[in-house]
């Protein structure tokens, strides 16, 4: 008995299991054609408690912690979903932390517990989608070079600029929204949460990209839009400490996702090389084929291992920076490895859309760059260890 197989855990495994053999793994092709999930999917997992995992019941949420969070998703990828469909179904995990961390402060002003009921409620409920925006055309990683300004008008705000790469934001009805308030650099940059048909606010175009099929990923334009200083979350230009502040989360759930991805990949392609015959024999009593096998459990597993230690490290109350970063970049190589040689196993097959594995070769691409790219983490490790 350990922290990841107590009986509340294995049941949660097997209630998340059963939801997305149910309700996720037989819609997921046409979901990826619609290019988007439906919203009575959010419904559906908020009912069933998916959505609550992680949060706080006060909120809205289901109780649990990242470990729990982390169950789901393996258990998610384990039974046939997508990272994709994970990025769609899960956006509240980034779009409303701030709002919740900040309305849950023994000293929360009533704006911010307002926040909580109008917008982290609703969407742990099932009943709102929300986004986080951050990225611009000229602004990634590099959080403190955002332009998107926020300039302070009476009771509101008025922003203009632009976002990109936002996920969830076609179908979002509101963007946790980092804009500038204050002078450039990371001390003038504040979250402020934006409604969908506020004036001025529009979706210039849902994006297409090469995997993620079934997450809508949406262009966000901001011309003028009046927004009520209410609206903002914490204090203002204490924005980048509270992105910073989520991004350990963030970065540690991709990794989870990685390996998750690389692991049914493996079960895949074992089940795969198990029934296909070449030259009058199974495909897995090739040698070749059974050491490829064996390299892809071996690196999952090492995946697996490095994460779980940061998932552990943050659910005892630490901040785990280096631990999250190191699990993310080893947890993406591996994935990345893993899915190619498994398309490889599958030959011909693997190459079809009708292929499972197509999609999770396919959506493996983003993870190396969503939650910091591969190697701005790989500088950050630098500093951090002093290199």
């Amino acid at each position: 008995m350990n922290d990841w197989n107590t009986a509340e855990r294995k049941a949660l495994r097997e209630m998340v299991t059963s939801f997305t053999e149910k309700e996720i793994a037989p819609h997921l092709p046409d979901w990826e054609d619609a290019g988007e999930v439906p919203r009575e999917l959010h419904k559906l997992a908020a009912d069933a408690g998916l959505l609550g995992i992680g949060f706080p019941e006060e909120v809205g949420g289901s109780g649990g912690n990242i470990i729990d969070a982390t169950i789901m998703t393996e258990a998610i990828m384990g039974a046939g979903g997508s990272t994709g469909l994970l990025a769609a179904l899960c956006t509240h995990g980034i779009a409303i932390p701030h709002i919740v961390q900040s309305g849950i402060r023994p000293d929360a002003t009533p704006a911010a517990r307002d926040l909580v009921d109008r917008y982290a409620r609703p969407t742990l409920a099932g009943e709102k989608i929300g986004s986080l925006g951050i990225t611009e055309p000229g602004a990634g990683s590099n959080v403190a070079g955002i332009h998107a300004s926020a300039v302070r008008d009476g009771d509101e705000f008025v922003v203009n600029g632009a976002k990109t790469f936002i996920t969830s934001g076609v179908r979002a009805d509101f963007v946790t929204t980092a804009v500038r308030t204050g002078g450039e650099g990371f001390g003038g940059i504040s979250l402020l949460v934006i409604d969908k048909g506020t004036p001025g606010f529009t979706v210039s175009r849902p994006l297409k990209k090469m995997g993620w099929h079934c997450s809508d990923t949406a262009e966000l334009s901001f011309h003028d839009v009046r927004v009520p200083a209410s609206n903002i979350v914490g204090e203002v230009d204490g924005g980048f400490v509270q992105i910073m502040a989520q991004f350990v989360n963030e970065r540690v759930s991709l990794a989870v996702q990685a390996y998750a991805t690389a692991q049914r990949a493996t079960d895949l392609a074992v089940e795969y090389a198990k029934q296909r015959e070449t030259f009058g024999k199974p495909l897995i009593t090739r040698q070749v084929i059974r050491h490829k096998l064996v390299d892809m459990t071996r690196k999952t597993a090492a995946a697996r291992a490095l994460t779980r230690e940061a998932v552990e490290k943050a659910a005892a109350g630490e901040n785990p920076i280096l631990d999250a970063v190191l699990a993310k970049n080893n947890a993406v190589e591996a994935c990345e490895w893993v899915v190619s040689e498994a398309v490889q196993i599958f030959g011909g097959m693997g190459y079809m859309r009708e292929s499972e594995i197509d999609r999770h070769y396919r959506d493996a691409r983003i993870l190396g760059i969503g939650g910091g790219a591969t190697e701005v983490l790989n500088d950050l490790a630098a500093k951090l260890l002093g290199y």
